[in-house]
């Protein structure tokens, strides 16, 4: 028997994370985005990745159907990007304040943040209430800076 979603959520808040803010732009959606800690590499030869999106997140629509994206692993300074980006504002306001530009995808890169990489989807896989969605690195761009990261219910740094 599987334990329960409050034991496994309670047994995943110990899993150190980055915090990402995954971002499209698509005709019928507009510029959305949303922050993720379910995020990692897949492959490297083609370089690959994969992103966890709940399926009720309005985002995934717009990946779908512009089928790029782009994944911004944020800096230790950026909290208040992670949290705009978190929910419980509109699009619109979620790109307000934060420094972006348009990618070689037409995804939206966040130009302060640790890394970009701008992905075209291959694949989408259904797994219980989310959608992995793997996509194959078009661009990247590294930057200095130290990484911000989510463990045990909290923002945390490298210290």
């Amino acid at each position: 028997m599987a334990v329960t979603a409050d034991e496994f959520k309670e047994a995943m808040r110990v899993w150190a994370s980055g915090v990402c803010v995954v971002t499209t732009q698509s005709e019928k959606y507009g510029l959305q985005g949303m922050t993720v800690t379910a995020f990692s590499s897949v492959s490297v030869e083609p370089p690959q990745i994969l992103v966890c999106l709940n399926d009720s997140a309005e985002t995934g629509e717009g990946i779908v159907e512009s089928q790029f994206f782009a994944v911004n692993v944020l800096t230790a300074d950026q909290q208040d990007t992670s949290n705009q980006f978190a929910g419980g504002s509109s699009q619109q306001q979620r790109f307000e304040n934060v420094s972006w530009k348009p990618g070689i995808t037409g995804a939206p890169v966040l130009n302060d943040s640790l890394l970009s990489l701008e992905c075209k989807i291959i694949e989408r896989v259904r797994a219980g209430t989310h959608w992995i969605v793997i996509g194959e690195v078009q661009a990247s761009e590294v930057r200095s800076g130290e990484p911000l990261l989510y463990f045990n219910g909290a923002y945390r740094q490298i210290s």
